[in-house]
């Protein structure tokens, strides 16, 4: 990291994970390029998960290559007149893989409802149990995470 002076440890990382409203996740094209998509996750330990259709570019990417990786933003903030951004970031390393249990698949999902949709959850395991069979969850592994904040008071 060049500025060490922003570089925060991995609770600091973790934290931003917890907290980013969503993430950018890159995964690696057939022909070598990057593939970046906005997503929601959740995180639990040191697995991060998400929901995907059954196909797409996505899980084409991860299937042939798990190697991803996740940009998290959990506050940003322009500071026009000092020509800067105040944030807090994490930068996540991992691999990625089907989850395939129907019952995790479905624990996982719940898990993003609280997340997300904490106010709808009276919904919430109806829903899952509807579109299950058409759902892929991805859980990636992390391998390696780094924090960084530019603070201003």
């Amino acid at each position: 990291m060049r500025r060490k002076d922003r570089e925060q440890n991995r609770e600091f990382a973790l934290k931003v994970v917890d907290e980013c409203e969503y993430v950018a996740l890159a995964t690696i094209n057939e022909d070598g390029s990057p593939y970046c998509m906005p997503m929601t996750i959740v995180r639990e330990n040191d697995s991060i998960y998400f929901h995907a259709a059954k196909e797409g570019k996505k899980l084409e990417n991860i299937r042939r290559n798990p190697a991803v990786s996740l940009a998290c933003v959990s506050k940003n903030c322009t500071i026009e007149k000092e020509f800067t951004v105040a944030y807090e970031s994490a930068i996540v390393e991992g691999t990625a893989a089907e989850v395939v249990s129907p019952d995790e698949k479905a624990r996982i999902l719940y898990l993003l409802c609280v997340r997300h949709s904490p106010s709808a959850l009276e919904n919430a395991k109806a829903a899952i149990e509807k579109e299950l069979a058409n759902l892929s969850v991805i859980e990636i592994k992390i391998k390696g995470i780094s924090g960084k904040a530019n603070i201003k008071d």
